[in-house]
């Protein structure tokens, strides 16, 4: 067989074509954000399973690939805070009840997992000070914003303006995450949002920045406080950013899951095909390693102990004084852990007939709402009273009226005394407590507070810090796309992809 130059050359551009295909494969897949298995963590494991654990775990999927297993560890209940009970054969959400229309992940998730909305059952609220209602709501917009200028000026629109500028400014996250920028601390991700003013409203309290904008003190003693007690079980004295979180939720596009809330967090980790263990992680150890650290997971399963190793471990679970208890060993120096506590809140489920006459409604039939919020008083037994409707609504659901027993959902700062049960309710087949460890224990603000770390260790994250700067179900969804997005981009060295300056107007260049 001959063989002409012709093929000779063709052979060598098709072999020198070859060895750059192979030359550039790597920085290819970096570019993409498509690596090879072998550039690829081997295990990863995530601490919890509530709203951040499975989002986490989910992004996490997202970012690195099917190919990674992801274990997670769960001491309790799939959910977290996200949970349900059942009251008379029906079930009824325990935990985070509603969810605001502006929290895109979640409504992601929600389409995603082929979730629907559950059906909306209109209901009024009132504020009560222990004597009077300060405050009512009716079936009228204009009326309720006569009533709101007739009693406190124009403070309600200039809340509404100051809430607005800090959503505006909290929806730049978004962007920035579909692009896969990532902030390796909360002060970081809040210059990012609204400059050193974001980071300076987790320092200042929500009473002294809504008294800086022109809101009246009666307006924050009488509605403010309410909404704060009825969300936190705290005062005014709160963080600026967490009252903000708060109080978009109060304007109302509030919306629920059918089915409960908690099928977002089972979906999820069901949809990445997450490997989930019921048991309580007793310790993370580091062990050396010739390029990344490796990090060992020591854990209780059932009385059994047991461990495994991962190239990164993200601790999704709080980690205070009387939560998550996780010793960290091996780490020189030591890990430096968050020392604050979280706050106690009781929520009671009482299945029976409300006493309207204690709230100014001698006759049951003319009580009309289906929420009250207590002013922050000292004689204030009780933060929130609310009317539950199932998780599952049906067409003609509608909510049952005082005269009839419902379901009523009370929380409190200490379980509820029978003389107290007794001044809400006329009479009640049944009581559920459910006290927890629900938030933050904000205290009072200052310069000297700092916020938790998001990395722990080269390979360590922690998401859960992100409640000291705002507390919410997407607050906690946020924070786990931004450790998955931080992971990733940290793994593979992609520096320009963290803690860039000035991001809002890079975008708007490169778009």
């Amino acid at each position: 067989m001959v063989v002409s130059s012709g093929m000779v050359r063709s052979a060598s551009c098709i072999l020198s074509m070859a060895a750059f295909l192979l030359l550039t494969a790597p920085l290819l897949q970096l570019c993409t954000g498509h690596q090879g298995p072998s550039d690829l963590p081997g295990k990863i494991a995530v601490v919890g399973a509530g709203v951040g654990g499975s989002a986490v775990t989910y992004f996490l999927h997202q970012q690195f690939g099917p190919q990674v297993q992801i274990d997670v560890y769960e001491a309790d209940r799939i959910g977290g805070r996200l949970a349900t009970l059942t009251v008379n054969n029906q079930l009824y959400e325990s935990g985070s009840p509603s969810i605001h229309s502006l929290n895109l992940h979640m409504q992601d998730f929600v389409k995603l997992l082929g979730l629907r909305h559950r059906r909306d059952v209109p209901g009024k609220s009132a504020i009560f000070n222990g004597d009077q209602l300060v405050l009512e709501e009716t079936d009228w917009y204009l009326l309720n914003l006569f009533r709101l200028w007739w009693h406190y000026g124009i403070s309600f629109l200039r809340l509404q303006m100051w809430v607005e500028e800090v959503m505006e400014k909290f929806m730049r996250i978004y962007k920035y995450q579909a692009h896969e920028y990532a902030f390796s601390s909360i002060e970081e991700l809040l210059r990012s949002l609204g400059g050193e003013h974001f980071v300076n409203m987790t320092q200042k309290s929500v009473a002294e920045s809504l008294l800086g904008v022109g809101v009246t003190q009666r307006f924050i003693d009488d509605v403010i406080s309410a909404v704060i007690k009825a969300n936190y079980g705290q005062s005014v004295a709160i963080p600026a950013l967490v009252g903000a979180m708060s109080l978009a939720g109060a304007q109302g596009n509030m919306w629920a899951v059918e089915g409960g809330n908690k099928l977002v967090c089972s979906g999820l980790l069901k949809m990445t095909k997450a490997n989930v263990l019921h048991a309580k992680v007793k310790a993370i150890s580091l062990h050396s390693s010739e390029k990344k650290p490796l990090y060992e997971v020591l854990y209780d399963q059932e009385g059994a102990l047991g461990s495994e190793f991962y190239d990164l471990v993200i601790v999704a679970a709080p980690l205070h004084k009387t939560g998550y208890a996780i010793s960290f060993r091996n780490f020189q120096p030591p890990l430096q852990l968050p020392i604050d506590s979280y706050h106690r809140v009781v929520s009671s489920i009482v299945h029976g007939y409300l006493n309207s006459s204690y709230f100014g409604f001698t006759d049951p039939k003319l009580f009309p709402f289906s929420s009250i919020l207590s002013t922050d008083s000292p004689d204030s037994f009780y933060h929130s009273l609310e009317n539950l409707c199932p998780i599952n609504v049906t067409v003609g659901f509608r909510r049952k009226p005082p005269q009839e027993a419902a379901v009523w959902r009370v929380l409190s700062p200490r379980p509820l005394e029978r003389r107290e049960l007794k001044t809400l309710f006329k009479s009640y087949y049944s009581v559920q407590v459910i006290e927890w460890q629900a938030f933050p224990s904000y205290g009072s603000t200052g310069s000297s507070r700092t916020l938790p770390p998001i990395i722990l260790h080269d390979g360590l994250y922690y998401s859960s810090g992100v409640e000291w700067a705002a507390t919410s179900v997407e607050m906690s969804a946020v924070a786990a796309k931004n450790v998955a997005l931080l992971a990733f981009n940290r793994w593979f060295e992609l520096t320009e992809k963290i803690d860039q300056q000035d991001l809002l107007h890079k975008l708007k260049t490169e778009l």
